[in-house]
């Protein structure tokens, strides 16, 4: 008897803190607002590889600054993989010769 009391004791007591957390958690962890003074870059996506592969004077001008550290994110890894491939398609292309 003892221990049936206990383990309803227990659930009750469990069921009462999952609720209160679902009903807590807006005053807990409140919803983020967006930030009022953020710079466009931050707002707008990063341009993929695709992107720097056809324009590779702009990924050279990025990986430039990432070096710097003037630009982070993953402009800097997309920019760096497009400016890498075209590097090793004209080496390819310097060791076996122009194909047609």
């Amino acid at each position: 008897m003892r221990q049936d009391r206990t383990l309803i004791i227990a659930l009750v007591t469990l069921f009462i803190g999952f609720v209160a957390g679902f009903v807590l958690r807006p005053v807990i962890v409140p919803v983020a607002q967006a930030p009022v003074a953020a710079a466009p870059s931050a707002l707008a996506e990063a341009r993929g590889m695709q992107y720097f592969a056809a324009h590779l004077d702009e990924a050279r001008r990025i990986v430039a600054q990432c070096r710097d550290g003037s630009v982070r994110g993953d402009e800097c890894a997309n920019a760096d993989a497009a400016v890498i491939a075209a590097e090793g398609r004209e080496q390819t292309e310097r060791f076996l010769g122009k194909r047609p």
